[in-house]
């Protein structure tokens, strides 16, 4: 049998309008982060999960509550958090986001890499294959997780899954599609 999973990301953020990476700060979705989580959970009404899974930080707990609280329980897991950024947290995303790869393997400083958080999600994906297994499962996470997920269950690898991140091309999607077997 599978997990199906349909991964989803929060809403925008306060920080993300003035270009500020959050990392592990709980962030604050703007009026336009709330929007569109509430729309997001209107466009996929129609979608069954069994069971939904958000980051435990603030705007993703957010974003699932507004889009998806109605008619699911939310349940938070940290393994869903974004990188940890360390002292980049709070400055500028262009100070470091087009340098991601260099934090693969190394750390960003006084943070952690994205090893790390492949590590979190590998033990949370363990976790949905032994209660899940067979299993409609929706996340609401950040950047680094899905990343992860690319790696973990696409087989990219991490030089790939960072280029080819929907991000870098604002192609946002109504929700990603994985495949846990």
């Amino acid at each position: 049998m599978a997990v199906t999973i349909t991964y989803f990301v929060h809403g925008t953020t306060t920080d993300n309008e003035r270009d500020l990476a959050t990392g592990w700060l709980p962030g604050e979705l703007s009026e336009k982060g709330k929007t569109q989580a509430k729309e997001l959970g209107q466009r996929v009404s129609g979608q069954v999960y069994d069971v939904v899974f958000c980051s435990d930080l603030k705007r993703a707990l957010d974003s699932a509550q507004l889009g998806f609280g109605r008619a699911y329980k939310i349940i938070p897991d940290e393994r869903l958090r974004e990188s940890d950024y360390g002292d980049f947290t709070q400055k500028s995303a262009k100070e470091f986001k087009d340098a991601l790869v260099k934090y693969i393997d190394r750390p960003f400083p006084n943070g952690e890499s994205y090893r790390d958080v492949e590590k979190r999600v590998a033990d949370f994906l363990k976790f949905l294959k032994t209660i899940y297994d067979g299993k409609h499962v929706a996340i609401i996470a950040h950047q680094a997780p899905q990343l992860a997920l690319d790696v973990l269950i696409k087989g990219k690898n991490w030089k790939q899954a960072i280029e080819e991140d929907w991000r870098r091309k604002k192609a946002w999607q109504p929700g990603w599609e994985y495949i846990l077997t």
